[in-house]
C-alpha cells in the first residue's frame, strides 16, 4: 500500500510538467531576488546623499520593472511547457494589444510618466513634493503610483498620470519662511532688536541652515490680537521640517528670555452697571 502511494507520488513529481513548473518559479525568482540585490547594493556606493537617494528611486522603479518582466517570462514558458502554441498566442497578441491598450489607457499613462519622472529627474524618494494643499516626503514610486508621507505620518497615494500636478520644492536650497505672533503692546522696536540680536544668529548656527541666511523680513499682519512677525533662511534640502522646528523652539526661548509677550487667545466682556429703560 505504501510502496503504491510511493510510486504515484513518485510518477506525479516526475512528470514534467509539474518539476518544470517548480524549476520555472524557483529559478525565475532566485534571479529577480539576485538582482533585485545588486541594484541596491548600488545604493550605498553613492557619492552624496542626492546620488544615493535618485539611485534608491531608479533601484525601487527597476523592481517593480522587474517583477512584471519575470511573471511574463514564467507565463510564457509555463505555457509553452503546458503545450499551449505560443507562437500562434503570439500572433494574436497584437489585436489583444491594441484592445488592452484601449482599456487600460489611466494604467498606460500611469507607466509611462512613472518612467519619465526618472527620466526627468522631476523628483526622487526623499524629496518633499506638494500635491492640492497636502505636502509631504515621497516615500515610494512605483510604475503606477507615488507615495507621500507628511510629518504627521498621513500616507497619500498619487496616481503617476498626475505628476504634472505635483510640485517639488526640495529640488535646490529649501527656502523655509517662519511666521510668528507678538502682542500688540510689545515695543515694535524691541522685539526687532531681540529677532535681529537674539533669534537670527541661533537660527543661522542650527544645523543644516546656510550660514547667514536668516533674516528679519518684518511684519507681515496684523491680526485681531496679534502682530505677525516674519524671518526667512535657507536649508539643505529635505530638512525644512526639522529645521522648523527648531527654530520655532529658538523663538519661543528668546522670546521668553527677553520677556517678550506671545498672545493666547482672550475673551474681553463689557459689564455695564446701570441699564437705562425709556417707557
Amino acid at each position: 500500500m505504501i510502496k503504491k502511494i510511493y510510486e504515484t507520488l513518485l510518477d506525479f513529481i516526475t512528470k514534467k510538467e509539474i518539476y518544470g513548473t517548480i524549476i520555472t518559479i524557483a529559478v525565475n525568482y532566485f534571479l529577480y531576488h539576485t538582482i533585485c540585490l545588486i541594484l541596491e547594493s548600488r545604493i550605498n556606493k553613492a557619492a552624496t546623499a542626492f546620488e544615493k537617494k535618485k539611485r534608491k528611486t531608479i533601484v525601487s522603479l527597476s523592481n517593480h520593472i522587474l517583477k512584471y518582466v519575470f511573471i511574463i517570462i514564467s507565463v510564457v514558458f509555463l505555457l509553452s511547457l503546458y503545450g499551449f502554441n505560443i507562437k500562434s498566442m503570439l500572433a494574436g497578441l497584437g489585436i489583444t494589444a491594441t484592445i488592452l491598450g484601449l482599456a487600460l489607457q489611466d494604467t498606460l499613462k500611469d507607466i509611462i510618466n512613472g518612467m519619465s519622472i526618472i527620466m526627468e529627474n522631476y523628483f526622487i524618494v526623499g524629496d518633499i513634493v506638494k500635491y492640492n494643499g497636502f505636502t509631504g516626503e515621497v516615500i515610494e514610486l512605483s510604475l503606477k503610483s507615488t507615495k507621500i508621507k507628511n510629518h504627521a505620518g498621513e500616507t497619500l497615494m498619487i496616481s503617476n498620470r498626475n505628476i504634472y500636478e505635483i510640485v517639488n520644492v526640495s529640488q535646490n536650497n529649501q527656502n523655509v519662511q517662519v511666521e510668528f505672533s507678538i502682542a500688540y503692546e510689545e515695543d515694535v522696536d524691541k522685539v526687532e532688536e531681540v529677532i535681529k540680536k537674539s533669534i537670527l544668529p541661533k537660527i543661522n548656527k542650527i544645523p543644516s541652515v546656510k550660514e547667514d541666511s536668516a533674516i528679519f523680513l518684518g511684519i507681515s499682519a496684523l491680526d485681531d490680537s496679534s502682530v505677525k512677525y516674519l524671518v526667512q533662511y535657507h536649508c539643505d534640502r529635505d530638512s525644512q521640517w526639522r529645521t522648523r522646528r527648531e527654530a520655532l523652539k529658538i523663538i519661543k526661548k528668546e522670546l521668553d528670555k527677553n520677556k517678550v509677550k506671545i498672545p493666547y487667545p482672550q475673551l474681553e466682556v463689557h459689564n455695564e452697571s446701570k441699564i437705562h429703560t425709556k417707557r
